[in-house]
C-alpha cells in the first residue's frame, strides 16, 4: 500500500501513463455504499422508455492523431463510430419490460448524470442506466484537437474524468444532505478505457440489458 502525506492510501486502479482527460469513450460504473439499494426497486413495466442520452455528435467525431500521445496508449479510432441501438430494445415485449422505479434519490441520480454537460462542455453522453444501487454510463470526451498529454497522477484533478465523476458524485450526495435523505456513496468508481467498435456496442448493450438481467446481477446483494 502506498503512502501519500505520510498516510496510507489504497493504489489507484486508474491505467498509468494514460490521459483521463483525452479525447475518446470512457466507461464507467459508480456504486453506493456497501451496495445498499437506495435507488429503487426493479419492477416489471408495460411501458418502455430508455433512460439514456445519446449525443448524436458521435457520428462526426474524429480520433485525436497528435503524435503526443504515448505509442502504448494509441486512441481509439471513432470516425466510423455511430450510435448503436441494440437489437435487444426492438426485441422486448412491452409487457415483460423490467425497469427501476426510482426513489428520490434514483430519480436525482439520473436527472444528475443528464446534466453533466452543462458543467462540462466537452463531455457527451452515450448509454446510460440507474440501477438500485450503481449507475453505468459511456461517457464521450470530445476533445479531438487536444494537443497535450497529461498522464494520470495522484492529487487534483481537473477536466478530466477524475473531476467529472467526483463533481457528478458530490452534486447527488449534497442533494441527499440537503433534503434529509439517507445515501452514502462507494469512495471509488470503475472506469475502462473504451478501445474500438466491437467493445463500444457490447457495452452499450450490456448497459440496455441490466434491467433485465439484474436477478442474476453481479452487484444485486440480494442473490
Amino acid at each position: 500500500m502506498d503512502k501519500f502525506k505520510n498516510k496510507y492510501r489504497i493504489p489507484t486502479n486508474r491505467l498509468k501513463g494514460y490521459d483521463y482527460g483525452a479525447h475518446g469513450l470512457y466507461f464507467v460504473t459508480i456504486c453506493t455504499k456497501e451496495k445498499i439499494h437506495y435507488f429503487g426497486t426493479i419492477v416489471e413495466t408495460h411501458d418502455y422508455a430508455s433512460q439514456n442520452n445519446k449525443s448524436n455528435s458521435l457520428n462526426n467525431c474524429k480520433s485525436n492523431t497528435n503524435n503526443s500521445e504515448p505509442n502504448n496508449h494509441k486512441q481509439i479510432e471513432l470516425d466510423n463510430y455511430k450510435q448503436i441501438e441494440p437489437d435487444n430494445h426492438k426485441q422486448i415485449e412491452p409487457d415483460n419490460y423490467l425497469a427501476l422505479r426510482e426513489t428520490e434519490i434514483g430519480k436525482i441520480a439520473r436527472e444528475f448524470w443528464l446534466q453533466i454537460p452543462q458543467h462540462f462542455p466537452f463531455v457527451e453522453l452515450d448509454e446510460f442506466i440507474v440501477m438500485p444501487n450503481h449507475v453505468h454510463g459511456i461517457l464521450f470526451f470530445n476533445k479531438p484537437n487536444q494537443s497535450d498529454w497529461n498522464p494520470n497522477t495522484f492529487g487534483k484533478q481537473s477536466q478530466n474524468l477524475a473531476s467529472v465523476i467526483r463533481a457528478y458524485k458530490a452534486s447527488v450526495k449534497r442533494f441527499a444532505n440537503q433534503n434529509n435523505i439517507e445515501f452514502e456513496w462507494q469512495s471509488r468508481y470503475h472506469d475502462r478505457i473504451i478501445r474500438d467498435f466491437n467493445e463500444f456496442s457490447n457495452i452499450q448493450e450490456y448497459i440496455s440489458n441490466n434491467p433485465q438481467k439484474w436477478a442474476n446481477d453481479e452487484y444485486n446483494i440480494t442473490n
